[in-house]
């Protein structure tokens, strides 16, 4: 019959059902012989792979003559064990034989049957299960009746009727697209989900390709991965494609397809199963959450970046750095001129049309170097001041401190849309940040708008407090230049530089000062102090302690007195209770005193104490006389000779009482170097007092190797400030350097007279031949009338010998010596006096005059101005007759 050995149908088998690498060329051209088609050897891959389909037949006799192999695996019995035998006696229960014997019976007679029939197995007799037999009569070769049977399992069938439904029940009831591509990657069927969203019935999808589905790059990616899987059996997850969605061109929709090979029951590759699932709303919800990172992000990196610099257009230039490219293309910040010049009060409307001026501070872009460029206005570059129309979107957003989107807006086509963002703090408008993104970007949105918001906030805080600090340490620079002498103070007989070093940045100020005051008779007062603390209240203190010594330095007193009375006027200044009257051994720097006000329970912030070193110089003696106030000892440089600490006795600091001040007088060498200075060069926490203080003398020693001529004193001073640690920032920096040049012989004429009055003759002949020597002609008759005024004076009043001195350097000056201590008064003569006016006299011909006190008398002096080769202005006639 054909179905021997259990091969029944395993060799049919539809080309359709051949992969295509397992083809033959012909077959794959579609040539080749229809018997070659047809009996082409491959798995089956079939229904009966799953059925498991058996047969037998039944002989004339009623008994089994062949048993297939199909056979021995259903029912367990092997061919050689079931051929011969009756299957109704085999494998029929008793009580159903004889039914059975009938129906083979009528079988036999030429009559079909189909039906289903219990079985038993042979081995134990048990009931085994259900078989679903068709008998179909046949004849032998003989003509003899005989039937051919062909046995399922019903228990397999019942199996693959539930695989199928739970197989249609999850492609046909799943919430996702699910569609099967055949190996020629067409689709074979899909599910209802797919149909809807893609339109039409399920039918109506068969052999579609993936572009039918998506545009073109998307599709080929489908493709690609389509065929991997089909190839090498890897699976695809996840896979991100992005289309339009059905029915719409601007709409677009993204989905995830999981891709997976399918296999027939014999393992053969018949297709790819697919599912689609719309991610659309998961990747909005993304791409937002993405966003407020980047948003987060982005305002956390500008409290990082923004602000660092208390500078205006630094901050400015900050903001862009953040802005582009991460927000936005383009960028640029204005803010009010007037801002930028001091003048806060310069607003919006400030012009006589109401429009707003300012100047562009910042610009960035990632994509143009040329400079933004409004419809219809010229471009606005770096520095150039300009100002918005009053009816334009910036001038609205000024004006109302809200931000304006505008759409386009630039001359060259270049920027899809703009923010114009003002930039407010504590509720002033300071200037306008303008955000752009170029064409092909995504537009701002409303988050966009808000972080713009944030960020231009941000930003306006510390452009406002940059402003402040400007304003501040505009103020501060003011203060200091007035608290503090110029920057090249001039002495007669010296050489000065100077450096002053604040502790506080911010202010710029604090309580150490130095100071350079001229002296009569071509003397100079140096002074160097330090107030206790730091910052505007040291800085006012100081203020009121370098008035307070130049005051008294005009009164010509010694460097003792001016202390004394400088202690009286710090003691003033704070609570002199809790100090007056205690006993302190003398500091070494106003932090030793604050540590000693602090162990005898007195708030060091109720005391104002200071220390300072308070010295005279004359030109003519080189002798320099000193008084210390607990500060650090001077330091002098002879030349050839290493740094020197001079020994001078270091009293209580001012603002203590009740010690008095020592004087000490040396004198310096030609071209030596003095140095006073304050603790802040020489103690700090890392270096304690004795180690600054050997640093600094070894710093201001020159080098043994050295040049011969010395060194510049401006070079100097930055070479002990480099050598030292300066940096520190713990307390001010007060440095004076000055070198010893004194008034050479030919510069001074000094002369005795003896108190007669022939003296007054005598000392006008003096000046006139002094001053011919010196080539001043143009002062001989001022000086005889000024001298002679002088010398009478002290014949009249004065008292011993008197002396007449007259020094030459930047000015003259005459000085009259005499041991009276009455000191001149000016007074203004009556009408019928034949005298008293000579002092007015001399105050009207001379520059400046005066008397000071000296250990065995008095010296009034006068000093003029040395010709310039103009003419000198003579005394009007009104000043003449004013004395009289």
């Amino acid at each position: 019959m054909g179905l021997v050995g259990g091969g029944e149908l395993e060799g049919t088998v539809a080309l359709s059902e051949i992969p295509a690498r397992a083809r033959t060329p012909e077959q794959r051209s579609g040539g080749g012989t229809p018997g070659d088609i047809m009996w082409q050897s491959s798995p089956p891959g079939s229904i009966y792979d799953y059925i498991k389909v058996a047969s037998f037949s039944i002989g004339p006799d009623g008994l089994i003559d062949q048993w297939s192999l199909r056979a021995e695996q259903l029912f367990g019995v092997p061919a050689r064990e079931a051929v011969g035998k009756d299957p109704i006696e085999a494998f029929v229960p008793a009580e159903l034989r004889d039914l059975g014997h009938r129906k083979v019976a009528e079988i036999l007679d030429g009559r079909e049957w189909t039906g289903v029939v219990p079985f038993r197995m042979a081995a134990d007799g048990s009931m085994s299960g259900i078989a679903e037999v068709y008998v179909m009569p046949t004849e032998t070769e003989h003509g003899d009746k005989a039937a051919v049977c062909i046995v399922v399992d019903v228990r397999a069938l019942r199996r693959i009727e539930t695989d199928l439904a739970a197989s249609q029940a999850i492609f046909g009831q799943s919430p996702f697209g699910f569609l099967l591509f055949g190996t020629d990657l067409k689709v074979q069927r899909v599910n209802r989900r797919f149909a809807s969203v893609f339109g039409g019935e399920g039918d109506e999808h068969r052999g579609r390709t993936v572009n039918d589905y998506l545009p073109r790059q998307e599709a080929e990616r489908l493709q690609a991965a389509l065929r991997h899987v089909l190839e090498t059996g890897e699976s695809v997850t996840d896979m991100q494609l992005v289309g339009p969605a059905p029915g719409s061109n601007n709409d677009r929709r993204h989905w995830s397809i999981n891709l997976y090979r399918v296999h027939s029951g014999s393992g053969r590759p018949i297709g790819i199963a697919g599912l689609g699932t719309d991610v659309t709303r998961r990747h909005a919800a993304a791409r937002e959450a993405a966003h407020a990172r980047r948003n987060l992000a982005l305002l956390n990196e500008a409290g990082a970046r923004i602000g660092n610099s208390l500078d205006l257009e630094t901050t400015a230039r900050e903001l862009l750095d953040v802005t582009v490219p991460v927000f936005c293309d383009l960028a640029s910040v204005d803010l009010y001129q007037g801002l930028l010049d001091g003048d806060e009060a310069a607003q919006v409307g400030s012009l006589a049309d109401g429009s707003a001026e300012l100047r562009r501070v910042a610009f960035a872009s990632a994509v143009s170097d040329a400079p933004l460029q409004d419809e219809g206005a010229a471009p606005v570059t770096v520095g150039a001041v300009h100002r918005y129309a009053f009816n334009s979107p910036c001038a609205d957003a000024l004006r109302t401190a809200r931000p304006v989107t505008i759409s386009g807006g630039d001359e060259n086509g270049l920027v899809q849309s703009t923010l114009a963002v003002p930039m407010v703090a504590h509720d002033t408008v300071v200037g306008l940040a303008r955000f752009s993104r170029a064409k092909g970007s995504e537009p701002f949105g409303e988050r966009d708008r808000a972080l713009a918001v944030e960020l231009a906030a941000r930003a306006a805080v510390c452009i406002d407090n940059a402003r402040l600090y400007r304003r501040e340490h505009e103020r501060a620079l003011i203060l200091q230049r007035s608290l503090l002498p110029p920057g090249d103070p001039e002495a007669s007989g010296l050489d000065i530089a100077c450096r002053y070093l604040p502790g506080n940045a911010a202010t710029e100020v604090g309580g150490d000062w130095f100071d350079v005051i001229e002296l009569p008779g071509h003397r100079t007062a140096l002074v160097v102090g330090d107030v206790m603390g730091r910052g505007l209240r040291a800085a006012v203190a100081m203020g009121e302690l370098r008035t307070a010594v130049r005051t008294l330095a005009l009164l010509d007193l010694e460097p003792a007195e001016v202390l004394s009375a400088l202690d009286e006027i710090a003691r003033g200044l704070g609570n002199p209770g809790h100090t007056a009257g205690g006993q302190l051994r003398p500091p070494q720097s106003p932090q030793s005193t604050r540590r000693a006000l602090q162990g005898r329970d007195v708030d060091p912030s109720e005391v104002y104490l200071a220390t300072c070193v308070y010295a005279v110089y004359d030109p003519v003696t080189r002798r320099c006389t000193f008084a210390n106030a607990g500060h650090l000892p001077p330091v002098l440089v002879e030349p050839g000779e290493a740094a020197q600490m001079l020994e001078v006795p270091p009293g209580m600091p001012l603002g203590v009482g009740g010690e008095p001040f020592e004087e000490v007088e040396v004198e310096l060498p030609e071209g030596a170097l003095l140095a006073l200075y304050t603790d802040g060069l020489v103690e700090s926490r890392d270096h304690p007092l004795d180690e600054g203080l050997r640093a600094f003398r070894d710093a201001i020693t020159p080098p043994a190797d050295g040049p011969g001529e010395p060194h510049s004193l401006e070079d100097a001073c930055d070479h002990v400030l480099g050598a030292l640690d300066t940096h520190h920032g713990e307390d001010d920096i007060a440095l004076l350097m000055a070198r010893v040049q004194g008034l050479p012989g030919e510069a001074v004429g000094d002369w005795t007279l003896p108190r007669e009055p022939r003296s007054v003759g005598r000392a006008r002949e003096y000046a006139r031949a002094q001053l011919l020597a010196w080539d001043l002609e143009p002062l001989v008759d001022t000086t005889e009338l000024l001298v002679s005024e002088l010398v009478t004076n002290a014949l009249r009043y004065g008292e011993g010998d008197i002396r007449l001195r007259l020094l030459l350097d930047r000015t003259l000056v005459c000085e009259v010596w005499d041991a009276g201590l009455v000191q001149p008064r000016r007074r203004r003569a009556r009408d019928t006096d034949e005298g008293g006016r000579g002092l007015q006299l001399v105050g009207l011909l001379s520059a400046s005059w005066g008397s000071r006190r000296t250990p065995r008398g008095k010296t009034v002096w006068f000093e003029l101005p040395l010709p310039d080769g103009e003419p000198s202005a003579e005394p009007s006639v009104e000043a003449l007759l004013s004395m009289f």
